[in-house]
């Protein structure tokens, strides 16, 4: 079976709660730039932060973004976590993910999208049109 998306779950650590929080990472290969990571809270929601693949990937190595979302695998005590940071104007968050969770969805996306070559799968003409559209 051939798909054209990858979904993985994990259980989180929020600002070094000892609760863990459900967390998904999504990508799609008609968006080949981003991930999405989304978070579910106490009352059944999402709140989902769609940010560059890129970050992610740079992130697994050395600390990677300088905006809102950032990911680093020096802040973390444990070798075996990332530390996934998301700021806005409602507040912060951070988050300690499994690297090696991290390392197996960020493979699978480019077994679907190798790096590098995320704009033969990017619909320019579709993304002007439904920005048109509006």
């Amino acid at each position: 079976m051939h798909t054209d998306a990858v979904h993985q779950s994990q259980f989180v650590l929020l600002n070094e709660s000892t609760t863990p929080v459900l967390s998904r990472l999504s990508f799609h290969a008609d968006e080949p730039f981003a991930v999405t990571v989304a978070f579910r809270t106490e009352r059944g929601r999402w709140v989902e932060w769609t940010f560059a693949r890129d970050l992610l990937v740079t992130g697994l190595t050395e600390p990677a973004g300088l905006g809102d979302v950032r990911v680093r695998p020096d802040l973390s005590e444990d070798e075996a976590m990332l530390t996934l940071e998301i700021e806005s104007p409602d507040g912060y968050a951070s988050f300690e993910l499994e690297r090696e969770d991290v390392e197996t969805f960020v493979s699978a996306t480019i077994e679907l999208v190798p790096l590098g070559s995320e704009s033969e799968y990017f619909d320019v003409e579709g993304l002007i049109e439904e920005i048109s559209n509006v």
